[in-house]
Parts: C-alpha cells; structure tokens; sequence
C-alpha cells in the first residue's frame, strides 16, 4: 500500500537530516580534540572549573548521537528535544559570551583557539537551528528512519 508524505513530513525530514548532519559533524570534531575543546569551554568562564573536562567530554558524545540518531531516524522525538535544549543552551552561552565582550571562538565547529570570534550572527544561525529542531519534534511521524524502511514500511 502507497503511501502519501505530507508537506511537513517533507520539510521535517529534510530539517532532521540537516541538523543530523550539523551535529554529528560537530561533535566528531570535538571528540577527535577534548583538550582544545576543554580549553574553548574554559573560555566562556560560565562552568567551574571542576566541570570543565567532563562537559568537553560528554557534551561532544551526546552530538554524537543525536546526530547519529536524527540520520537514521530512531528516537526521533527525544533526539530533537535534546538538540533543541543544547541548542538553548548553547544560545546562552554565546549571549552571555557577547555581553560580557569575551573575545572567544565559537567552538562549534573548530576546536582552534585562531577560529573566529564570537558574533551576533552565532546567535542568529542557532535560532533558526533550533526552530528547526522544534519542528522536527513537531511534525517528524518517524516516517523515513532505519528502523521502518528496514521493515519496508515506508515504501513509496
């Protein structure tokens, strides 16, 4: 039996393999370089110190898999919500960054202490990622993961 896809499922699944994409990329970044990561974490000046190497630890590893998970489709929802809220987070830590005039690199993508600094468009680029993953929450029906077309229920 064919089945129809609906425009936001369309668009859904498209925004989940884009932020898939962005945060898998990120965190192997991050993952292949914990020092030069803990040093960019270190630089926002919002984590205690004792906190430092365990975030430039665990934080990569959850990108990791939410992004893995966005690309194959499993877990979804949860995947989403988790990107959504490092994404929240991550909109804080550069507002706060920003209006205390830190002179930081982002560290989303590049570990480098050289990358370039901080600027209002971080902001601007992780509203629309986050406005992204909320409308994979939304809408993604789970339609177009691993898991269905391996049981060819999402057969065109």
């Amino acid at each position: 039996m064919k089945r129809t896809t609906s425009r936001a499922e369309k668009i859904s699944l498209c925004f989940r393999m884009i932020l898939g994409i962005i945060f898998l990329y990120a965190g192997l970044i991050k993952v292949l370089d914990p020092q030069g990561f803990a040093l960019v974490v270190y630089n926002y000046h919002i984590l205690p110190g004792f906190l430092i190497n365990l975030a430039a630890l665990i934080l990569p590893l959850i990108e990791v898999i939410v992004g893995a998970a966005l690309i194959l489709g499993v877990l979804v929802p949860g995947a989403s919500l988790i990107v959504s809220s490092l994404l929240i987070v991550f909109l804080c830590a550069i507002a706060a960054a920003l209006i205390r005039g830190l002179d930081v690199s982002c560290g989303c993508f590049n570990t480098s202490q050289e990358a370039d600094p901080l600027t209002w468009m971080y902001l601007v680029r992780d509203t629309v990622l986050l406005a992204m993953a909320c409308f994979v929450f939304t809408y993604d029906q789970g339609h177009y993961g691993v898991v269905n077309l391996i049981r060819g229920k999402d057969q065109a």
